[in-house]
Parts: structure tokens; C-alpha cells; sequence
């Protein structure tokens, strides 16, 4: 484990801490979530996209499967977002 990746697990683990969570997500997931997103909307999208995601998943009951099953929803909008396939207007067809 390189020092970079042990630092952030490290990180993770005391934010939470202070946070009073007890949540294992995965942390590779969110990451390229965000690339995805930095680089198919713009980058101050990606912190945006990851604070939003975690409010859905707290609003969905919160837990790991929940911050999954939105980490995945935004990275699929934010893929087609980059074709051109889900900017606004694209579920109503304008």
C-alpha cells in the first residue's frame, strides 16, 4: 500500500470518525466518479457531484448500497452528459 492510498484511508476512516459514521464505501468508486465528472461536465462538478451524492443516499436510507446505487447514477449521467446524451433538456427532449 503506497503512501498516498494510506493516507487517504487514514483520512477517510477520522473523517467519518468525526462525522460519527461507520460507513465502508467504496473509496476507488467515488474517486472515478469525480474524474468521470471533472472531466465529462467540469471540474468543480466533482465535489458538487460527490456532496449531492452523498445527500441522496442519506435521503434513500442511507448506507453503503445507497451511496452506490447513486455513485452510479451520476456517473452514468456525467458519461452521457460528455457525449452530448444527457445535458439539460435531454429526458424531455428538447
Amino acid at each position: 500500500m503506497g503512501v498516498m492510498e494510506r493516507t487517504l484511508d487514514e483520512w477517510m476512516a477520522a473523517a467519518g470518525a468525526e462525522l460519527g459514521l461507520d460507513l465502508a464505501v467504496d473509496v476507488r468508486g467515488l474517486l472515478d466518479m469525480t474524474r468521470v465528472v471533472a472531466h465529462g461536465v467540469e471540474r468543480p462538478a466533482a465535489p458538487l457531484t460527490a456532496f449531492l451524492v452523498g445527500y441522496a443516499a442519506a435521503a434513500n436510507g442511507g448506507g453503503a448500497a445507497a451511496v452506490a446505487e447513486a455513485n452510479a447514477k451520476v456517473t452514468a449521467l456525467a458519461e452521457r452528459w460528455a457525449t452530448g446524451d444527457g445535458g439539460p433538456g435531454a429526458a424531455d427532449g428538447r
